[in-house]
């Protein structure tokens, strides 16, 4: 078994921004990711420290969004300084992992 070296990414924002969408195009059509995984929150808070939130009776369309992915880390590095443009400091992490 070998392990390759990647690095992990996690992307933080929320469905109200219209980042998500441009995100997903930049990650598969220019950086040409070969996987992207986007987690819906059912709830959250971040630096306004509003509560995000759904119910039932709330079908909100500003609930918390996480988006993943890894690749190389040379690639990651590429890929975060252009993000690092466009989404808020503090929104992004990653950290080396080994991929099976």
């Amino acid at each position: 078994m070998s392990d390759n070296k990647v690095t992990m990414v996690r992307v933080y924002l929320t469905e109200g921004e219209a980042q998500l969408k441009n995100l997903i195009k930049q990650l598969h059509d220019w950086d040409k990711l070969k996987g992207v995984t986007v987690f819906r929150g059912i709830a959250g808070y971040g630096d306004s420290g509003e509560i995000l939130g759904a119910n039932i009776m709330d079908l909100s369309l500003n609930l918390p969004v996480v988006v993943e992915f890894f690749d190389s880390p040379d690639k990651v590095v590429k890929i975060l300084e252009h993000l690092n443009t466009f989404i808020k400091p503090g929104h992004i992490v990653s950290w080396p992992a080994n991929s099976n």
